[in-house]
């Protein structure tokens, strides 16, 4: 789902609550499902330079990230409340100063970990760029929800 200003995806993980946690907040995990490689680990309050590598969980996901290889990012860490919710602010997209929120939240339910991805913040993007933006973000997270999934399955 998408608003104006708002991506949400929501999807249901056939893992431990704790495994996903694991997956998402240590930054070598989620660098090898999201695609990047990080230079120190997630910490509360603090910023971690990134550079962007193909996923290890998706053979034709990886061929499309190849494009972006060496891209660098940061990741400003904004919140880590353990089993429940991880916080990082980044740029919009590569043409803008401008960052959102992406937020993870878990919570446990009979089939394992329902996650809700949420990134927010698109309304100070200027709104020649705005709606192309969200449409690829969103596009984006429904990639990585199954890169996670994937990643998961290959590494329980």
């Amino acid at each position: 789902m998408m608003t104006k200003d708002s991506i949400h995806k929501r999807t249901v993980l056939h893992a431990p609550l704790e495994r996903v946690w694991s997956a998402i907040t240590d930054s070598a995990q989620l660098g090898r499902w999201f695609g990047s490689e990080f230079d120190g680990p997630f910490v509360a309050g603090q910023s971690v330079g990134a550079r962007m590598v193909p996923t290890e969980a998706d053979a034709e996901g990886a061929e499309r990230q190849q494009q972006y290889a060496g891209q660098p990012w940061t990741a400003h860490v904004v919140t880590i409340d353990p089993m429940r919710t991880f916080a990082f602010q980044w740029n919009a997209d590569d043409q803008s100063e401008v960052l959102t929120t992406v937020t993870f939240e878990l919570e446990a339910v009979d089939e394992g970990t329902a996650l809700t991805i949420t990134e927010t913040g698109f309304d100070a993007v200027p709104a020649e760029r705005r709606a192309r933006i969200i449409e690829s973000n969103t596009q984006g997270w429904d990639a990585q929800a199954r890169f996670l999934a994937a990643f998961l399955e290959q590494n329980p």
